[in-house]
């Protein structure tokens, strides 16, 4: 499983799904990740990534965005049952 630093130490991504996005010319995604620390307590991380790479930063969605977020999420109900959202 690959790994993760949060603020509150390390944890591993138990799953994960992206939403790809554009502004004009750039292209980026938003990631969802559900983690679990060492204590075994689930943290769900929204970040957004160019190139693959996750970056820090506000992570916005429009209308269209949010409607490619519900339909993944739909195939990931571990992330769903974490954000406390039924099937």
């Amino acid at each position: 499983m690959a790994k993760a630093t949060t603020p509150w130490g390390k944890a591993e991504v138990v799953e994960e799904f992206s939403v790809q996005q554009r502004a004009g010319e750039r292209r980026f995604a938003t990631m969802v990740q559900l983690l679990t620390d060492e204590k075994g307590n689930e943290l769900v991380r929204f970040a957004y990534s160019t190139d693959g790479t996750a970056r820090r930063g506000p992570v916005t969605l429009r209308g269209r965005d949010l409607e490619r977020f519900r339909a993944a999420l739909a195939d990931h109900p571990a992330i769903m049952g974490a954000l406390g959202m039924a099937r």
